[in-house]
């Protein structure tokens, strides 16, 4: 085996968690050349990274069917030897089933998964036995590895740590989430914040378009220092501020992923969705935060939701102290 490709062409936390598979195989096979096609937007956390040979990226917005047919061509003059698909969905089946690799391995759920050489079973449910996300990747190159588990990695470079160099004691807060049943109050963030003495700074973390809720959580607060860095840094410069922090504290999303790909100190609150599902940090210091009220309402699904089912949003209903475990 001389090359293999990648794909994830998901989500910003489901891109991080496949960085594991790079990690696994490129210890196996230091020679070996390691593709990784994912979605526009998701190449930044991939910048630079040592053990990649090339990133193939897919526009998915702008004429995304054209756009698929291109990134198949180019995949198919590739000639990899075996591609793996991470993703479950048809377009993902579709850059995988007519590669023209010698071998391709997935999961079952996808459409075209009758077309693969290898195809694994992806079952989510509550059972407190429940894998980790990275442990079911693994299980696709498990034939080509073996069972050991490996952490997702990410690599900031140099300069992305000169940039968010902070000489004070500090935490994170990624406070937002593309959905709102995971994404804890701004209130809830506000009153946490009061918590954290104002020797200890606070960098309020996000995307651009999570300036204006950033600024909204700073503004209720009486913490006097804090500075909002949403869509000021990159991924990669983010991750590098996380490494440093004396904790960060996250959402069920992204940030969270993030965190676990620097092994940075990291608590999860986890609202509607339940850490069963297997997407729980990594990181050798983690503390989840969750209700411990027994709604038979949680959890209301898979993936956030825009809005509470029942209207009442109980699973919010939690306590944050700095530098406590958990009061629920």
């Amino acid at each position: 085996m001389k090359k293999i490709l990648i794909i994830q062409t998901a989500f910003i936390g489901d891109v991080i968690l496949a960085t594991a598979l790079i990690e696994k195989l490129g210890g196996f096979y230091p020679n070996l050349k390691i593709d990784f096609l994912l979605r526009k937007g998701n190449e930044s956390l991939l910048k630079g990274h040592p053990r990649l040979n090339e990133v193939i990226i897919w526009d998915k917005k702008g004429g995304k069917y054209v756009n698929l047919y291109k990134t198949l061509r180019r995949v198919r003059r590739n000639n990899y030897d075996v591609v793996v698909n991470l993703q479950r969905f048809l377009s993902s089946g579709i850059l995988s089933a007519f590669s023209d690799a010698g071998r391709i391995i997935g999961f079952d759920k996808n459409p075209l998964s009758a077309f693969y050489n290898d195809r694994h079973k992806h079952v989510i449910t509550t059972a407190k036995d429940s894998p980790h996300e990275v442990s079911r990747n693994l299980e696709l190159v498990k034939e080509l590895t073996n069972e050991a588990f490996v952490g997702p990695k990410l690599y900031p470079s140099i300069n992305d740590f000169a940039d968010v160099r902070c000489a004070e004691e500090y935490i994170t807060i990624s406070p937002t989430s593309v959905w709102f049943t995971k994404q804890w109050p701004a209130e809830k963030w506000a009153s946490f914040m009061n918590t954290v003495p104002n020797t200890i700074k606070v960098f309020l973390l996000g995307a651009p378009a999570d300036k204006a809720a950033c600024q909204k959580i700073s503004d209720q607060s009486t913490h006097n220092n804090i500075e909002i860095k949403a869509g000021a840094y990159s991924l990669l410069q983010s991750a590098a501020l996380m490494k440093n922090a004396r904790m960060n504290y996250v959402n069920d999303s992204a940030p969270m992923h993030l965190a676990s790909a620097m092994n940075a100190p990291v608590t999860a609150v986890f609202l509607s969705t339940v850490p069963a599902f297997g997407f729980t940090p990594l990181s050798d210091d983690y503390r989840i935060v969750e209700t411990t009220e027994a709604l038979d309402c949680r959890p209301c699904g898979l993936h956030g939701k825009a809005a509470c089912p029942k209207g009442h949003f109980k699973c919010a209903e939690i306590s944050l102290v700095f530098n406590e475990r958990r009061i629920g």
